[in-house]
Parts: structure tokens; C-alpha cells; sequence
């Protein structure tokens, strides 16, 4: 009995680590951080969101310092996906395209060095791939791509409020997204 209990509980490890290990996670900075985690909460094989920060140098940083002191963080969201139904590349033009390329500094109504947009890459191959996107986004529309190519290092999560801040709070959120002229602007790029 006891050695089959053990058979078990092997063969349940095995299954867990497989399926752990099918998962993978990437790191995007599009702006205001509640808007990118709804546009990947809506994609097929992303299994989970958060909000967070990355890419600076301050210590488990809160908002408060990431939008008022230069900490060198960007408002960022930590995409966990099964690479069997979604790859790399298509979130990363998921990404590209629920952002505006042209825009220096920040995003839509969200102005500041908290609300670049950047794609972390956490590999040889992630970089050649976001290299490759941008510059054919340069080539088809003439124009230089404000997106920023960072090494990731590091990941904070953010405070418990900003976590599924769209679904929480919908109504308030509706009405920042409209405000930004988020979907107008997204029209006019990509028409």
C-alpha cells in the first residue's frame, strides 16, 4: 500500500511539473497598467495578469514612487501563458497593437517616464523577434516606433487596488479609458 501511495504521489509531481513547465511568462509597458492587463486577460492562453513594475532600480517600489520620483520603473504587467496555444510573438503584436507607437512620452492621456512603453526580453531569441516587429512597424508606416527594448531584470508586484482594477472597479475604469481617448486613437493608428 505504502509503495503505491508513493507511485501516486510521483506520478502526480510529474504531472505538475509538466504542466508548470509549459507555462511561460513575459513582461509589457503599455501606459496605464489596468488597460494591458484587460487586453491580455482576453487573449486565448494567457492563464493570468499582474500588475506591477519593472526595469528600475528602486527596491519593491509602490505607485506613489513610481509616478512621482524618478525610480526608473515603468507601470508593467507580468503575462503568464501556456506557449502550447499562444507563442511568444503573438502577444508581443497583441501588445504592439493596443498601444500608440508614436507616443514618446507615455501613453494617451497617462504622460510620464512610469508610462513608457517598453518590451522586456528575457532572451536572445525574445529580442531578435521584438527587433524584427519593430522594425517592420517603422517600415510600414514611415515613422519612428517609440518602443523601448529593455533586459528584463526584475518584477514588483503592485498594490492589491490595481490588480484587476477593470473588473473591480468598471465603471471608473470605462470611464478613464474613454477619457484617455484610448479606443480613437488605437482607430486612427491602425485604420
Amino acid at each position: 500500500m505504502k509503495k503505491f501511495l508513493l507511485i501516486i504521489v510521483a506520478l502526480v509531481v510529474n504531472l505538475n511539473s509538466a504542466l508548470a513547465q509549459e507555462y511561460s511568462k513575459a513582461y509589457f509597458a503599455g501606459g496605464c497598467f489596468w488597460c494591458v492587463e484587460e487586453y491580455f486577460d482576453d487573449q486565448l492562453g494567457v492563464i493570468s495578469t499582474i500588475s506591477g513594475y519593472s526595469g528600475g532600480r528602486t527596491k519593491n517600489p509602490t505607485y506613489k514612487q513610481v509616478t512621482f520620483e524618478d525610480t526608473g520603473h515603468v507601470e508593467t504587467v507580468e503575462v503568464t501563458y501556456d506557449s502550447t496555444r499562444v507563442n511568444y510573438e503573438e502577444l508581443m503584436n497583441l501588445h504592439l497593437s493596443n498601444i500608440d507607437l508614436f507616443d514618446d512620452s507615455g501613453q494617451f492621456c497617462d504622460k510620464g517616464k512610469s508610462y513608457r512603453s517598453v518590451i522586456f526580453y528575457q532572451s536572445e531569441n525574445e529580442k531578435k523577434i521584438i527587433s524584427k516587429q519593430l522594425n517592420k512597424l517603422e517600415e510600414k508606416f514611415k515613422k519612428k516606433i517609440f518602443v523601448l527594448q529593455w533586459k528584463f531584470e526584475k518584477f514588483y508586484k503592485a498594490e492589491a487596488h490595481h490588480q484587476d482594477y477593470y473588473e473591480k472597479n468598471f465603471i471608473n475604469y470605462l470611464l478613464y479609458k474613454s477619457g484617455c481617448g484610448r479606443q480613437e486613437r488605437l482607430r486612427e493608428i491602425w485604420q
